[in-house]
């Protein structure tokens, strides 16, 4: 029996290299099609775990609560002077704390956006009222000095930990560390610490946007409401723009991984008790990696299905020159059929031929689909160094800049069980057109 099968794949071989070069572009259609398969799914599978990564940065036990700009009109003017006044309290701060007994730890945060001076160095940078706890919150790691701590928030220091990039611009020969002040506005700031570089975080759906931590200052929160204040000017063309927002994050850590869903609904429900106005968003990286995880599944899916048509071509490929095969054959077919050869073993020979050309074609599919990480890190070179502006990217092409495919190991037996599927269900029409010709008719052909 094994003896046959050899024989019958020696045979099959013999007939499709008499036509090398026929053989070898319809084996084109199936290498493509399987590489296409595993290719669009292992950049489908970088792309979502490149995502899973930013939710899983964010926290499995966290939940952000973000301060929202209503709608123009909506936010309440309480401050005087016409200054909306919106957001997250200090007063819900505490409230949370005390009242949600699941709640281990809340972090608030107050940021803005201002110009950083040092002697003619000028950046652009968000400065950020935070406590020491912001550090691990962030993965921040310091390359030289200290973060700020609970006696810098206590006596409301002038003290500042300088981002990487905020470093290197404003410090781009001195010490940063040797006695420097850096002045925001017209504050001046001892410089204490200055963290590594890190990469940004990309925008998350709506939920939640990116942040570029290269170019912060991170100052007490404290030092940050005492210096600055809640309501903040800002310059516009023509006057002055103000508003008035006491925190701009809270980020609350839950006990129990398995309260979370379950703490977001009371957290929700406790501040719009006090926000009638909708100024707030609540932000769980638990749900939205369970929405990432479906998401993926649904992706996988759409990706193969559309990688998959291009082996239906190949497949179709396949039907088409084996039609024409048993065409030229038809006298080859007569002399084995008067021989005494059956018509399952005509049947044989040429879906025998088929498997051989999807299965080589598969083969091939599967090697050139195990680089596709290096082809993609290859277009992405060239697309950073001479088409896209890496200083003007979005969150979403610097999702693209970082994402590496990840080829699933389950992705190779299944492209290569297609193909050679494909190869037998289009195989199949004309192996039995070949064998049901009659022998006699055969025979005659010329």
């Amino acid at each position: 029996m094994f003896s046959r099968v050899i024989r019958t794949i020696q045979l099959g071989l013999k007939s499709l290299l008499l036509h090398k070069l026929r053989s070898g572009l319809t084996m084109l259609g199936i290498v493509f099609g399987v590489f296409s398969v595993i290719a669009m799914l292992a950049i489908g599978e970088g792309a979502s775990k490149q995502a899973q990564k930013q939710i899983v940065a964010l926290g499995a036990r966290n939940i952000i609560v973000r301060s929202v700009k209503p709608v123009e009109g909506s936010s309440n003017d309480q401050s005087g002077g016409g200054t909306p006044r919106y957001g997250l309290l200090r007063s819900d701060l505490r409230r949370l704390q005390k009242t949600i007994p699941e709640v281990v730890s809340a972090i608030p945060i107050r940021e803005l956006n201002r110009e950083a001076r040092y002697r003619k160095f000028t950046m652009q940078s968000r400065l950020v009222g935070c406590t020491p706890e912001y550090q691990e919150l962030n993965q921040l790691r310091l390359s030289k000095g200290r973060f700020i701590s609970d006696t810098d928030r206590a006596s409301r220091a002038n003290v500042v930990v300088l981002a990487y990039e905020v470093a290197s611009k404003l410090f781009p020969i001195e010490d940063p560390l040797e006695d420097r002040a850096i002045q925001v506005g017209d504050i001046y700031y001892s410089v204490i610490g200055v963290t590594e570089p890190r990469n940004a975080s990309a925008a998350i759906g709506g939920s939640l946007s990116g942040q570029e931590f290269n170019k912060d200052l991170y100052i007490p929160i404290e030092t940050f409401r005492a210096r600055i204040g809640d309501q903040v000017y800002t310059p516009k063309q023509g006057g002055m723009d103000s508003e008035h927002v006491e925190l701009n994050q809270i980020t609350l850590e839950v006990r129990d991984v398995q309260d979370v869903i379950r703490t977001s609904e009371v957290v929700r429900g406790t501040l719009e008790k006090f926000h009638p106005q909708k100024d707030f968003a609540v932000v769980v990286p638990l749900e939205l990696l369970k929405q990432a995880e479906q998401l993926r599944q649904i992706f996988n899916v759409v990706l193969g299905s559309i990688a998959a048509i291009s082996l239906v071509v190949g497949g179709i490929g396949i039907m088409n020159i084996m039609l024409a095969t048993v065409t030229e054959r038809t006298r080859e077919i007569g002399i084995r059929r008067a021989l005494g050869a059956r018509r399952r073993d005509i049947i044989e020979q040429f879906l025998t031929e088929t498997v051989v050309l999807s299965g080589t074609g598969g083969m091939l599919g599967i090697v050139l689909g195990l680089l596709t990480p290096f082809a993609f890190r290859m277009i992405r070179s060239f697309a950073l160094n001479f088409v896209l502006d890496p200083k003007t990217l979005s969150d979403t092409s610097k999702m693209f800049q970082e994402m590496q495919p990840e080829v699933a190991p389950w992705s190779l037996p299944l492209a290569f069980g297609i193909s050679v599927g494909i190869g037998i269900l289009f195989g199949l029409y004309p192996a039995q057109a070949a064998a049901k010709l009659d022998p006699i008719e055969a025979l005659r052909h010329e």
